[in-house]
């Protein structure tokens, strides 16, 4: 089941993620263009969005892969799995497409699949970083370090 539509803190740091990564992306791959700040914004919430739905697609298409226990379902749901990673890609792109038109380009395929990755990635990463800094600052040793002589 989908997680409520209240915004959770861990989604405003995804979205701040993916804007960064979405601007270098922008500065250093010439395919992919966005006109402004503020459309490269909307374009990294969009993106939270659709990947948000992707994950959970792509959740259900793993669960049903392990369950599979016959050849024909195994099959069946490897092609549902192989299906999300390469439909969500070009799904991005209409999304992207159909509510931006020419001033938000992300490129072809490869460059969107790049993209997509890094975003996923990059977003792990922080994740990982901050609930690390968490248990830091949550450990009286490190949080409050005894004064040196």
């Amino acid at each position: 089941m989908l997680r409520s539509l209240q915004v959770q803190p861990e989604d405003v740091v995804d979205v701040f993620v993916y804007v960064t990564v979405l601007n270098l992306a922008i500065e250093y791959l010439p395919a992919v263009i966005s006109e402004s700040f503020t459309l490269s914004l909307l374009t990294a919430i969009l993106l939270k969005l659709s990947l948000e739905l992707v994950l959970v697609v792509k959740a259900r298409a793993v669960t049903r892969f392990r369950r599979a226990m016959t050849v024909r379902t195994k099959l069946t749901a490897g092609l549902l799995l192989w299906a999300t990673a390469a439909g969500s890609k070009i799904a991005v792109l209409e999304l992207v497409n159909l509510a931006f038109g020419d001033t938000v380009r992300l490129g072809g395929f490869l460059s969107v699949t790049l993209l997509v990755v890094t975003l996923l990635l990059s977003r792990a990463a922080v994740r990982r970083l901050l609930a690390s800094g968490h248990d830091a600052t949550s450990n009286p040793a490190v949080a409050n370090p005894a004064p040196s002589s």
